[in-house]
């Protein structure tokens, strides 16, 4: 008998996951996808000929969650800094800089995604 690595239930809850953050597909190299009773892989920084250099593999909605957010969110981040001299800065210290408007709305992104992937 083949092992099974994720239940049914956990697989519909990552799909969920998988769609909520489908916009940050079409900006960062990433993909996401279903691998059967493997759970779901994040695919990242493809390199031809070669392939992905980054495979992750999920069998956890809530672990995905908070990797595909924590994606989205640094990508934001880095969109926001590129020509300016917030590019040279961290995360944290772009986040820092950026007026408090802008911060609450990257926020609230948040729970925008976790609706959209009904985590609670």
């Amino acid at each position: 008998m083949k092992e099974i690595y994720i239940t049914e239930e956990e697989k519909g809850k990552c799909q969920k996951v998988a769609d909520a953050f489908a916009e940050l597909y079409e900006i960062e190299n990433i993909v996401v996808m279903d691998v059967g009773r493997y759970g779901y892989v994040k695919l990242q920084y493809y390199k031809p000929p070669q392939g992905f250099d980054d495979v992750i593999t999920f069998t956890d909605s809530r672990s995905m969650f908070e990797d595909l957010w924590e994606e989205w969110f640094y990508t934001q981040l880095l969109m926001l800094a590129k020509g300016t001299p917030m590019a040279e800065m961290g995360y944290e210290d772009i986040f820092k800089c950026l007026p408090k408007e802008k911060q609450k709305e990257l926020l609230d992104k948040k729970a925008e995604f976790a609706k959209m992937a009904e985590i609670e």
